[in-house]
């Protein structure tokens, strides 16, 4: 198991102990992850695709604003560091790899293949869930994750 996949499992399973901590946090503490932003040499034409290909809602404004509310979103935004010389997010060369959350991993992939994209690899065998993984037109390496449906309450 690779080391963003076991961390999202220790973190899902975290977040799901760790809601109704019985001791309030002070001020001053970082609450989460604000933005992501990257360089490109074509902003717009970059934003464009993951619009169009992605899905991903472009704001007037040139970003997306992604809630974290979705039916099916994980609860929580990894923060992971990777080991220089990794090859975890090869085939980039980037600093940073994205991972998104899709609610039906099979069902996006194939609106993938349609429009052309790669796919460089699926992995079905994970306890947190389903990974694919895929490559934007900068080159950098995108992990597609359907986490694993949480049982039904009784």
């Amino acid at each position: 198991m690779s080391i963003g996949k076991r961390l999202l499992s220790v973190l899902a399973t975290v977040a799901m102990l760790t809601p109704g901590s019985a001791t309030a946090e002070p001020a001053g503490r970082i609450t989460g992850i604000g933005g992501i932003f990257f360089k490109s040499k074509d902003p717009k034409a970059l934003m464009a695709w993951y619009r169009d290909v992605l899905g991903v809602k472009v704001e007037s404004w040139g970003g997306a604003a992604l809630p974290y509310d979705a039916p099916q979103h994980p609860p929580v935004l990894v923060l992971n560091a990777v080991k220089a010389g990794s090859d975890y997010m090869e085939p980039s060369k980037r600093e940073f790899m994205l991972n998104f959350a899709v609610d039906d991993l099979t069902a996006f992939l194939d609106r993938l293949k349609a429009k052309g994209v790669a796919i460089l690899k699926r992995d079905d065998s994970d306890a947190s869930g389903t990974f694919a993984w895929i490559v934007d037109p900068d080159g950098t390496k995108i992990e597609l994750w359907e986490p694993k449906a949480e049982p039904a309450a009784n």
